[in-house]
């Protein structure tokens, strides 16, 4: 108990530090820096700015009413982290949601790592450590994901290291960006899963993902049997771009086909266009043969 009675007032020793402006802190190098980089100090919740970085944008009211509840009767246990701006002014890095939960209840401050990082490490910092969070939803996951390619300029196997993921999973993750918004909002509110959407991102035209999509809905389709809804809107759609003719053979042709085969003593195939032009095709199997057929076509 002693101990961390002790921490908490190293905690605020450091806070008094930071408050006075002749021991501002904006570089590692700066005087006093090492003591506060790093360690856990007590933050005024009104020195804070949330991050633009934020890859959540959904809080759940209920989940964040329990983090409060929680946080008055056990303190805030795990330190968000926060970017040094300006003197005596933050801005969170992570933990979000537990900066949410002090506010709600009304706490002065709140326990914070310190860093010091320009603007796109604290995206990059925001955005990969968020991703390891359990409660993200999928679609809060491939944006995240997208943004690190996009605004950090890292390419997939770099990804894949740093987030410590596959790339498949990767992969699988931003292919649910194709998606309609509204199958995305969709998943978001838990209408579908992320199995549903990646079977569903199979289908190319959006109005025929909704369409599919509101039929998962209205049937409470299963991921297997979405799948088999798919499969069978697949082959639907091949058939119609590619439909099979009927072609009526000319009897001129096919009586000529016999009569070629007996002649060339060999199967000739002949097709036909609707304007009555055509092409005779004729096989063989060795130089031998091709000779044969030579002789008996324009001799020798």
């Amino acid at each position: 108990m002693a101990k961390a009675t002790k921490k908490q007032a190293l905690g605020r020793g450091l806070s008094a530090l930071l408050k006075d402006p002749e021991n501002d802190i904006n570089s590692v190098l700066d005087k006093n820096a090492d003591k506060v980089v790093g360690n856990i100090v007590e933050l005024d919740l009104a020195a804070i700015e949330v991050n633009p970085f934020q890859p959540r944008s959904n809080f759940n009211d209920e989940a964040l009413q329990e983090l409060a509840s929680s946080i008055s009767e056990l303190g805030v246990i795990q330190p968000i982290t926060v970017r040094k701006l300006e003197f005596n002014t933050y801005q969170l890095v992570s933990g979000e949601r537990r900066f949410r939960a002090a506010k709600l209840i009304g706490l002065a401050t709140i326990p914070a790592y310190i860093r010091i990082a320009n603007d796109q490490e604290s995206l990059e910092m925001a955005l990969v450590e968020n991703i390891q969070r359990q409660d993200l939803d999928p679609i809060e996951i491939a944006l995240s994901y997208q943004r690190l390619i996009d605004e950090i300029k890292l390419t997939q196997e770099k990804l894949s290291e740093r987030v410590g993921k596959k790339r498949s999973t990767i992969t699988n993750y931003m292919r649910l960006l194709r998606l309609d918004p509204i199958i995305q909002t969709g998943i978001r509110d838990g209408f579908v899963s992320m199995g549903h959407g990646r079977t569903l991102v199979n289908i190319d035209k959006k109005e025929n993902q909704i369409s599919l999509y509101e039929k998962i809905i209205r049937d409470n389709l299963s991921v297997r049997e979405t799948e088999r809804a798919v499969k069978k809107y697949q082959e639907q759609g091949s058939e119609s771009k590619s439909p099979k003719r009927s072609m009526v053979t000319p009897t001129f042709v096919k009586n000529g086909t016999g009569e070629l085969t007996d002649h060339l003593s060999i199967k000739v195939s002949i097709n036909t266009s609707e304007s009555g032009k055509g092409k005779i095709t004729i096989p063989f199997n060795s130089e031998e043969e091709f000779r044969r057929i030579k002789k008996l076509i324009v001799g020798e």
